[in-house]
């Protein structure tokens, strides 16, 4: 896969009087896995959805050289996939055809799946583990089992940009280790991957680069290795962290509040 990858430049969002992003310029390029992290209400969500067509911006917002504003929805949707907070299904679904709604960007949405769509579906399926649950109604599932399901219906859609807000906050701890070696393996094989997550020691094990947020700005944006700096943490976060090594990378542990 080639490309540009995601550059923003000047991105501005304003929810009624606030500025919850301000003047936001960043580049991801292909075969990243970028971790968006920062203290609650810095504005990052807002910047995820912002990219994702899903809120009024300012500012530029292209992907492989595309202006996304310019797309019709149906494009957009076929050149990114996005997983918000909380995702649920509202009816009982199985999970099959819950998974195959991140098809429909591809063709005719009343029409009969094709063989490419049955193919994309089970690979989501696979990679999530879910192939044993396929028949199962989404709503009878756990908490965490339907985050998967969530999390294959934007695999299912093969964009190369992925969005996802807070991908692990529903699971358990050996999900999460699978979701975000899943995540950072899109981003090996090509993708955009940009997610926002709160649990920096992960962030830090997990993800190519780090973008850092704070009252609505990126302050700091490289490899997790360089960007969390004892003096970083302590005046963004309020943490003092120890370092550990894991598999070759620095990562931080909290230990406490300042």
């Amino acid at each position: 896969m080639s490309g540009r990858g995601l550059e923003l430049s000047g991105v501005a969002v304003r929810l009624g009087l606030t500025q919850v992003v301000d003047g936001v310029s960043l580049s991801v390029p292909p075969n990243t896995f970028l971790a968006v992290v920062g203290p609650n209400g810095v504005g990052k969500t807002s910047l995820v959805k912002a990219v994702a067509g899903l809120v009024r911006a300012a500012g530029e917002i292209r992907f492989d050289g595309t202006m996304l504003a310019g797309l019709s929805p149906e494009a957009r949707a076929r050149r990114l996939a996005y997983l918000p907070q909380r995702a649920e299904a509202a009816w009982a679904l199985p999970v099959r055809d819950a998974v195959a709604l991140g098809r429909l960007p591809h063709g005719d949405p009343f029409g009969r799946p094709t063989a490419a769509d049955a193919e994309a579906v089970q690979r989501a399926l696979d990679r999530l583990d879910l192939s044993g649950f396929a028949a199962r109604p989404v709503t009878a599932l756990s908490g965490g089992e339907r985050a998967r399901v969530m999390l294959a219906r934007v695999l299912a859609t093969e964009a190369r940009l992925i969005l996802a807000d807070e991908p692990t906050a529903a699971l358990d701890p050996a999900q999460q280790l699978g979701v975000l070696d899943l995540l950072r393996g899109l981003g090996e094989a090509g993708h955009v991957v940009v997610a926002v997550l709160h649990d920096l020691t992960l962030a830090a094990r997990f993800a190519h680069r780090v973008a850092v947020m704070q009252a609505g700005r990126i302050v700091a944006e490289g490899p997790p290795g360089e960007v969390f700096t004892d003096r970083l943490l302590a005046d963004v976060f309020g943490l003092a962290c120890t370092f550990v090594e894991i598999d070759g990378r620095r990562v931080p542990v909290p230990q406490r509040r300042l």
